[in-house]
């Protein structure tokens, strides 16, 4: 726009760009991620606890029969140590452009490949994994408000899981309002704590019950082709158990930042107390549960224990608290970007209304979802594979080979591409064996019983 001659009036133009600068910022204020820049390190630590311990923990076990003791620990421990290796890079290229903050994930995707070309690659595998998840946890929730109550009241007639997933569902109705990360940070803390709680329980209760009679530690399948489907399922499960990266920029545009204390610094404080939390849930349930159960552990572990009932029930109540903690923590980016596009692109205007319907459309389309399809396990390696690998492993490294530009053949060079290498493989085959198992569970399925 030409800004002089005598059809350009200075007044009018100034007047429009700070309506349109004062529009943009109250917009910024209502956006669930950029809300509130008031959190410190332990939020961050919380965050972080309750986006990755959940689901993925209770399946480790299963995962491990999967796999078999010597590829499982590998895997478990390569994981790990991949997983925050990328965590860091996305913590440091949050302000890697002074005076600038990459508050979405999208954004620092946007900034590496372009405008459109960042956007189509990061949203689509950012939306898989957060819509996935959630529809996980829906499932997950139901099944473990379904064994709190045949521990609490064995004379009951059986409910159907359909019903328990509807009184998981419920809960979200009420907390989907929250406005921002900072608003759940209670209810983070307590999903945080619950996850410790569980864990320890899990360990506890498979201790008790001593190494099963003629427990066998040999693949599950007695074929060739069951037993590498099985590998590939176990790979996407635990690719699932430590997915957590997809909520790692928006979690850290909640701190503060200025030059002299940037939000790196508590952010990577908190990923480290989280990731040392993450291991002492991991290793010792994967472990034990196996040790313990060999390949007659099922799916959840939770789901293979039986006594103290007492302590299984509360086990079980304990995940759902986490759960819905879990839930809310993925669901947050998703309503930033429906309502991005609702108050940006389609001018609609902020208001209470309008973050009532579109999210709760969002709970109520997870519940239709989880419902109509609950394979646990099947959906744990199938988005475990698809989605959290590319997010996860190795999309992290290639945005950090993009804009960091590390020295060919240097350390960095060489830990990138074996990262990306890694997540690959493990992308590729992760769903391979999840969607076999979702087919054959599929085969006996009656819907909505």
């Amino acid at each position: 726009m030409a800004t002089d001659g005598p059809l350009f009036d200075r007044k009018y133009y100034y007047e429009d760009a700070t309506e349109i600068s004062a529009r943009e910022k109250a917009i910024d204020e209502w956006l669930p991620i950029t809300a509130s820049r008031t959190a410190k390190w332990w939020h961050s630590a919380f965050h972080n606890v309750t986006a990755v311990v959940g689901a993925g923990v209770l399946g480790l076990p299963y995962a491990m029969s999967e796999l078999g003791w010597g590829p499982g620990l590998t895997i478990l421990v390569i994981s790990w140590i991949v997983t925050l290796y990328s965590l860091w890079q996305m913590v440091e290229m949050h302000e890697i452009v002074p005076g600038k903050r990459f508050d979405r994930y999208h954004e620092l995707g946007q900034h590496a490949f372009g405008p459109k070309l960042g956007l189509w690659i990061v949203v689509p595998q950012q939306l898989i994994v957060e819509v996935g998840v959630d529809i996980v946890y829906m499932i997950t929730g139901g099944q473990s408000l379904k064994k709190f109550h045949q521990s609490v009241c064995q004379d009951c007639s059986d409910i159907k899981l359909t019903y328990f997933i509807m009184i998981f569902a419920s809960v979200h109705f009420l907390l989907s309002p929250l406005p921002s990360f900072n608003s759940m940070s209670v209810l983070s803390l307590v999903a945080a704590t619950m996850s410790l709680s569980y864990s320890a329980i899990a360990c506890y209760a498979s201790i008790s019950r001593g190494v099963q009679p003629d427990v066998e530690y040999d693949y599950r399948s007695n074929t060739a082709a069951g037993t590498t489907f099985n590998l590939f399922s176990g790979l996407g499960t635990v690719v699932f158990a430590y997915g957590g990266h997809n909520i790692v920029m928006e979690v850290q545009a909640t701190m503060p930042s200025t030059d002299q204390k940037p939000s790196k610094k508590p952010m990577w404080k908190g990923v480290v107390a989280a990731y040392i939390i993450i291991a002492l849930c991991y290793l010792p349930v994967a472990i034990i549960g196996y040790w313990i159960f060999g390949n007659d552990v099922k799916e959840n572990i939770l789901l293979t224990l039986q006594h103290p009932k007492w302590l299984i029930a509360m086990a079980n109540m304990f995940v759902v608290f986490h759960l819905i903690g879990s839930y809310q923590i993925y669901a947050i980016p998703v309503f930033d970007m429906m309502e991005s596009v609702l108050v940006k692109k389609m001018k609609l205007n902020p208001s209470w209304f309008l973050r009532m319907v579109t999210r709760n459309t969002y709970v109520a389309f997870t519940m239709f979802v989880a419902i109509t399809f609950p394979f646990f396990d099947g959906l744990l390696s199938f988005f475990g594979g698809f989605g959290f690998a590319p997010t996860t492993y190795f999309l992290p490294c290639i945005l950090w080979l993009a804009i960091c530009k590390p020295r060919r053949f240097s350390s960095s060079w060489f830990a990138n591409w074996f990262c990306i290498i890694f997540g690959v493989t493990m992308m590729t085959l992760g769903p391979i064996g999840g969607l076999r198992q979702i087919i054959t569970h599929a085969k006996n399925y009656k819907f909505y019983e």
